[in-house]
């Protein structure tokens, strides 16, 4: 479960209510990426209607519900990464934040486990 606050706002996100199919991993892991809904809808051949209705389906599977002071998208990003691990920073490149050099002398991630 993830858990945040906002002011005085808590947010309980409950992972998850069902299994994702493939198309929601593939939109999901394009929003992480950054992609907006018009370039998910491109890379995907879909349209941008069937893209949003596909990233609301996946903010209900999370538990996730919007209003004026929250972003779904953020927040469904984050559930997302949550269960099913941080690709995107591999794909940018990043390193990790948490390295720590073990006593093997390698780098390791002391918050991320595999």
């Amino acid at each position: 479960m993830i858990r945040t606050t906002r002011m005085e706002k808590l947010v309980d996100i409950t992972i998850m209510h069902r299994e994702l199919t493939p198309f929601e991993h593939l939109v999901a892991e394009h929003m992480c990426d950054g992609l907006s809904n018009a370039a998910i809808a491109r890379e995907t051949s879909h349209t941008e209607k069937v893209v949003e209705n596909t990233i609301s389906r996946m903010a209900r599977a999370f538990g996730i519900k919007a209003d004026g002071d929250t972003n779904l998208r953020v927040l469904l990003a984050l559930a997302y990464r949550a269960q099913f691990g941080d690709s995107s920073f591999d794909k940018l490149g990043l390193s990790c934040g948490h390295l720590v050099v073990g006593p093997d002398g390698k780098q390791y991630c002391d918050k991320h486990f595999e």
